[in-house]
């Protein structure tokens, strides 16, 4: 009997005997090695804060339940293919499934995880995913001057990607002055917001917090553009567009990595296979900052919410056999 992760009620976390249905002939049984918990989003789901306007938008791939509870949710896995097509047995795959210790998915469901990457990194894929689909959306030009508000997975992923861009000047902004050692294992300067340098051409908000917006528009130089990662949920926040908003000429735009950008034609398997290849660079691992055992997942999740440990990525170990 395999095993699921459910939020029972928000706040309260269970796990709970799965039944695996029998695959058909283009499905695949897989084991888990690792999933992760995406703090952001997976802390809005655990104290249940989802909108009711938003219930149908936010359903993960593989979700089972509804919001706000009973919910099985989650998005980031990587494991072992046991059964299934031959190219595809033995195979490491990423997979947006919840926290479980084996799954039958269609086939197409799965990716498989370049050889030149740590199935244990590979659980980022869809963190990185979405810092892609930022940056694409922000569209960086060579050169340009730059500040990522907010140090948690997305935005030091976005500014890890934006690093590898010629002559630009990138900055991790960031309440947390310990997070300045996270910014120089990306490879990128670190500012506490009353510090961050301004006269940016672009600012990519990821602090989830209505300071970090504000400050994101007063970073902005004329002309500049706020990209906008942040979920509030649903919290309400306010946006200062007098001031400098108008005679700036500001632009605040947002990035949902359920869309792919359209500066990118690409399909979806395609963006998440530039993130899985991204991933083959170890200074990712830096995102990687917790991490405990799949059935002491009910007990650490309070915890996380909380903001205890200060984790920003949870990764989820498995035993199963």
């Amino acid at each position: 009997m395999e095993r699921a992760f459910w939020l029972r009620e928000p706040g309260q976390g269970e796990i709970r005997p799965v039944e695996l249905p029998a695959p058909g002939p283009d499905e695949v049984v897989v084991r888990t090695l690792y999933s992760a918990v995406s703090r952001g989003t997976e802390s809005l789901v655990f104290r249940g804060g989802v909108p009711e306007s938003q219930h149908d938008v936010m359903r993960a791939p593989f979700q089972e339940g509804d919001f706000p509870a009973p919910v099985k949710y989650g998005y980031l896995n990587v494991g072992t293919v046991e059964t299934g097509p031959a190219e595809l047995v033995g195979r490491t795959v990423f997979c947006l499934y919840p926290h479980q210790t084996r799954y039958v998915v269609p086939a197409a469901a799965v990716t498989v995880v370049p050889a030149a990457v740590p199935a244990e990194r590979a659980v980022l894929a869809g963190t990185v995913e979405t810092a892609v689909n930022a940056v694409w959306d922000a569209a960086p030009q060579v050169g340009d001057r730059i500040a990522v508000i907010g140090a948690g997975m997305v935005g030091a992923s976005v500014a890890r990607i934006l690093a590898g861009l010629p002559a630009t000047r990138v900055q991790l902004v960031d309440i947390d002055p310990a997070k300045a050692e996270l910014a120089g294992k990306l490879g990128v300067h670190f500012a506490l917001p009353g510090d961050a340098l301004g006269d940016c051409d672009l600012v990519v908000h990821a602090s989830a917090s209505e300071q970090g917006l504000t400050r994101a528009l007063e970073l902005l130089a004329p002309e500049g553009t706020c990209v906008e990662l942040s979920w509030y949920g649903d919290r309400r926040v306010s946006v200062p567009l007098g001031e400098w908003f108008h005679s700036r000429r500001l632009t605040i735009r947002s990035s949902q990595v359920g869309t792919v950008s359209p500066n990118r034609p690409r399909s979806y398997a395609e963006r998440l296979g530039v993130a899985l290849d991204l991933l083959s660079d170890a200074a990712f691992g830096a995102l990687v900052t917790g991490e405990c055992s799949f059935d002491d997942l009910p007990a650490v999740l309070p915890k996380l919410i909380s903001r205890e440990p200060s984790s920003l990525c949870l990764r989820v170990t498995y035993d199963s056999d």
